[in-house]
């Protein structure tokens, strides 16, 4: 499966567009990794734990979107993009979103 943030995949052309796909994944802090970030967020530096977590739920969207194109017969996903939105205080959506066309 092809994935590109462009509209197009250079020496390809698009024959079908078979339109949006997402996939998407919620995830929580855990009590743990909250208490190695508070004592990293007193001395300063990247708070690793939050960026492994972060890093994991975009594979997972990002997986989910592909599996929903190939589900519609699409080879391509193009413009894609992600997004994140906070659902609670202490949990976050990770959104993996683009359009699933067909290339020749």
């Amino acid at each position: 499966m092809i994935v590109t943030t462009s509209g197009q995949v250079e020496g390809k052309n698009i024959v079908k567009t078979i339109g949006l796909v997402k996939g998407s994944t919620i995830r929580a802090r855990h009590m743990g990794r909250d208490i190695m970030a508070g004592l990293r967020g007193m001395v300063g530096g990247e708070i690793s734990e939050y960026t492994k977590m972060m890093a994991e739920a975009r594979e997972q969207a990002l997986q989910r979107m592909v599996e929903a194109a190939e589900k519609e017969g699409a080879n391509a996903i193009v413009n894609m993009r992600f997004g994140t939105s906070m659902v609670m205080s202490n949990a976050a959506e990770v959104l993996a979103y683009g359009t699933a066309v067909v290339l020749e």
